[in-house]
């Protein structure tokens, strides 16, 4: 199917206007459903024997009826088509018997309205629902509608708000789009629209492109303007000079870049519902391009299908995702188990970036050998021998991109199975210093130079204690990395991420978190590379 389109009450808007379209969520921001859908999911859900908690937000707010009857039928054994169709009905009566515009909402509409921005209604419910609400509020307000019907996938996806902007004919990083929930908000930011948070149930944190408000009742469009323009413009004088950054004008041309290095751990397949959870921390964490290790065949590939990203995969074990369109594929087919793959991405109409994902061997491992072993320093670094030749392949075939690495940035990501000899002075640790005479850098440990003060252990979330049983204790280390060199990048914050409070080994199906690794996340201004007359 395809949005809904009404002729537009407003003037035609001015092609050079900043602030092209606002687009709107429905449920819990325009209209105060979001609390009826609740009521009526936890109508639903309690007839089938189940009490709603906090913990199924994730699964309600903000997301298609589709989703919370599959949600339920899974948790109860109820027929999905019964269930689906119950919460169909029962959400329609609460619409009918009135509908309750949030504060500040007609008045934010019209005033838009009067400014010649035109608006757009985006949805997760479906269009029956959402036609009602539209007439209640009055169909002129909004030149388009798109709803759950309308696109192959709705909300964490970016299909409907990009749906909405070709509809509309607008560029997503010139529009605003209004959400109350994480799940709008992230299928927003997906597209490329900056985002007003105005929660209804859920808190919702403050982020880069992404402005937090109690209320639309202060919202005016020049606010919302102005987050445009701010967007658009350098935000601090400490970056590289105006000269060296991408061009505000073009809003494919990104200022930031978010890089995120993982290991999967068996492709999450450990952890119920891993895929899920992977969607949501990916989501979450607003990153743009993910190096992948333990893939597990399909990881790369799933992953970048649901989010609307493009992939690569190489072999069994490694890949790469990314926002942004891949425009080459770098090393073999099939590097094996270990070893690493590569990828050139267009950031924008002149910037380019190469990324590397790489996974190496994991005996021996120093750690293991430091803590329990107790062997010395010369022998730690004798048995670094083998990752040292994987590292140095990988290099070697990095060469040609590391040589042009101040046109094109270049980025090495991964988890090396090896401690840093920025972090720990007991051996040589040769691996990562082979990496740092090639020329590339320690995002982290620069983010973080004092390594007891910013530890930044990424092994392991899980393992506590040794796996033995002997109840000897896991050592903790950093391991994984998001190295990167080149004259366009600059290391403005860098990260580990776990989420939730995950349990131990082996007790860990049902953690938030879907890995046996920490990841890591930096993130970085991207300045105009030097380019080649």
């Amino acid at each position: 199917m395809t949005p809904h389109t009404t002729p537009a009450p407003y003037p035609p808007r001015h092609p050079q206007q900043p602030l092209q379209a606002v687009l709107f969520d429905m449920d819990g921001t325009l209209v105060d459903t979001e609390r009826l859908w609740w009521d009526a999911v936890e109508h639903v859900a309690a007839g089938l024997g189940r009490s709603l908690t906090e913990a199924d937000e994730e699964d309600v707010l903000g997301r298609p009826v589709e989703h919370t009857a599959e949600m339920l039928s899974r948790a109860t054994g109820a027929p999905f088509a019964e269930v689906a169709a119950d919460l169909h009905r029962e959400f329609a009566v609460r619409v009918r018997s009135g509908i309750v515009a949030r504060p500040g909402a007609l008045r934010l509409l019209d005033a838009l309205a009067a400014d010649g921005v035109p608006t757009a209604l985006v949805t997760a419910s479906p269009r029956a629902i959402a036609d009602l609400v539209v007439e209640g509020l009055g169909a002129g307000r909004f030149a388009v509608t798109v709803t759950a019907d309308d696109t192959p996938r709705t909300k964490p996806a970016p299909d409907p708000y990009l749906a909405a902007c070709r509809a509309l004919g607008v560029e997503p990083a010139s529009c605003v789009a209004v959400e109350d929930t994480r799940t709008g908000v992230s299928s927003a930011e997906a597209a490329g629209c900056a985002v007003l948070a105005v929660p209804s149930l859920a808190p919702i944190a403050a982020a880069p492109g992404r402005t937090v408000r109690e209320s639309l009742e202060d919202v005016t469009p020049a606010g919302l303007r102005d987050m445009i323009t701010t967007r658009q413009a350098p935000e601090s004088s400490d970056l590289p000079g105006s000269s060296d950054l991408p061009d505000p004008s073009d809003p494919s041309d990104p200022r930031e870049l978010r890089v995120m290095s993982w290991n999967l751990w068996y492709g999450g397949t450990k952890v119920r519902r891993h895929r899920e959870k992977q969607l949501k921390i990916i989501l979450a964490a607003g990153v743009d391009m993910v190096g992948l290790q333990e893939t597990y065949v399909t990881a790369a590939r799933e992953l970048a299908d649901a989010l609307g990203w493009e992939y690569h995969q190489a072999g069994e074990n490694l890949g790469v995702i990314s926002r942004y369109p891949i425009t080459g594929r770098l090393g073999a087919a099939d590097p094996g188990f270990y070893g690493a793959t590569g990828v050139r991405v267009t950031l924008g109409a002149d910037q380019d970036i190469v990324l590397w994902s790489a996974h190496l061997d994991y005996t021996p491992y120093g750690p293991y050998e430091a803590s329990f072993d107790g062997l010395a320093g010369p022998e730690l670094a004798a048995h670094e021998a083998g990752r040292l030749g994987q590292l140095r392949e990988i290099l070697a075939a990095m060469a040609p991109d590391l040589a042009t690495r101040d046109t094109t940035p270049v980025l090495l990501v991964g988890d090396f199975n090896a401690p840093s000899h920025l972090d720990r002075e007991d051996a040589e640790w040769p691996v990562t210093r082979a990496a740092e005479e090639a020329g590339l850098r320690d995002s982290y440990r620069e983010a973080h130079p004092d390594p007891v003060r910013s530890p930044g252990h990424t092994w392991s979330p899980v393992h506590i204690e040794h796996e033995d049983g002997s109840g000897r204790p896991e050592p903790q280390d950093r391991i994984d990395y998001v190295l990167y060199a080149g004259a366009g990048l600059r290391v403005l914050d860098s990260r580990t991420l776990v989420t939730g409070t995950p349990r131990p080994w082996p007790d860990v199906e049902d953690n938030d978190w879907p890995s046996d690794h920490a990841a890591v996340i930096t993130t970085f201004s991207l300045g105009r590379a030097a380019r080649p007359d």
